[in-house]
């Protein structure tokens, strides 16, 4: 398994070394105990989430408050995404920078980033099913969302996908909002 930061302190691509014969292929796409050594991160996961998207669905930019947070591990099963990390921590010396990575189901490639990072990713296929680990359960009440298409943030999508949005993140408030809004998490540096 090689683990490589990203710009975005606190997030990892993992491309785990896969096994191939006659058979067909294996790889182990999640181990903690690797995963700690190579980044200092405990990761538990006490949920685990599938989503199933059709070509164009973007997901996010979503975020849990700190703490507790939630940190992902996001891995494609089918398909392939664009999946992007977002820095939203107050302080951060990346504030409002974003890093994105084409992960896709024949690689098992998959990102890691701790709680307090924003999160989004658009399929690239049609059903594209996304495993998402997560170290929190889902709580509503603390969970957020941010514009994806917020011009501040400036995501880049693909210029040949028609993009499809949830109301829900169709209508997410912009960073600036919800950074005067206080609501933002806090770097911890």
């Amino acid at each position: 398994m090689d683990i490589k930061p990203l710009s975005i302190a606190g997030a990892w691509r993992i491309n785990p070394t896969i096994f191939s014969d006659a058979r067909g292929s294996f790889a182990e796409w999640f181990r903690t105990d690797q995963i700690e050594e190579a980044t200092g991160f405990t990761f538990v996961p006490v949920q685990s989430n599938i989503s199933r998207s059709s070509r164009g669905v973007v997901r996010g930019i979503h975020f849990a408050d700190v703490p507790p947070g939630q940190a992902k591990y996001v891995t494609p099963m089918t398909g392939s995404i664009i999946d992007f990390v977002v820095d939203i921590r107050v302080g951060s010396p990346t504030f409002g920078q974003w890093e994105s990575v084409v992960l896709d189901s024949s690689t098992h490639d998959a990102i890691l980033h701790e709680p307090g990072l924003g999160h989004a990713f658009v399929a690239l296929e049609e059903g594209t099913a996304v495993s998402y680990l997560v170290t929190d359960i889902y709580r509503p009440d603390r969970e957020h969302g941010i514009n994806p298409m917020d011009p501040e943030i400036g995501l880049e999508f693909p210029d040949n996908l028609e993009l499809i949005f949830s109301d829900k993140d169709a209508e997410a408030p912009s960073l600036a909002t919800l950074l005067a809004a206080g609501t933002l998490p806090i770097w911890e540096g």
